[in-house]
C-alpha cells in the first residue's frame, strides 16, 4: 500500500511542474482574438463563384420592374392560402361546363 503512495507522490512530483512549464508555452487571448473569424470569412468566399457579378450584370434582361413586382407578388400570394383542391369524393358530379372541373369528359370526336 505505501509502495503505491510513493509511486503516485513521484508521478505527481514530476506531472505538476510538467504542467506548469507548458502553461509558460500557452499564447494569451489577444492572440485568439486577432485570429478570431478567418475560418468564417474565407468558407463565405470560397462560396462565391464571381465575386464582381453585381458590378458585370446589373440587371436581367427581359424582366422590367412591373413583370418583377408582379412576380414577387403572386410567389408571396402562394404562401398565404394553400390552393382549393377538388373534393375527391365527388367525380364527375357538378354544373360545371369545363372538363376537369366536375363535368364528364367529352366523347373523341373521330369515334376512339
Amino acid at each position: 500500500m505505501t509502495n503505491r503512495i510513493v509511486s503516485f507522490s513521484r508521478w505527481a512530483a514530476l506531472l505538476v511542474p510538467a504542467c506548469l512549464a507548458l502553461n509558460g508555452c500557452m499564447s494569451t487571448t489577444p492572440d485568439f482574438d486577432r485570429h478570431f473569424g478567418e475560418s468564417v470569412r474565407s468558407f463565405t468566399a470560397a462560396q462565391i463563384i464571381d465575386p464582381d457579378a453585381a458590378t458585370k450584370n446589373p440587371y436581367t434582361p427581359g424582366v422590367d420592374g412591373k413583370a418583377a413586382v408582379g412576380a414577387m407578388a403572386n410567389y408571396n400570394a402562394s404562401f398565404k392560402a394553400p390552393p382549393r383542391t377538388a373534393n375527391a369524393f365527388v367525380i364527375g358530379i357538378g354544373a360545371r361546363g369545363a372538363a376537369g372541373e366536375g363535368a364528364a369528359m367529352p366523347a373523341p370526336a373521330n369515334g376512339d
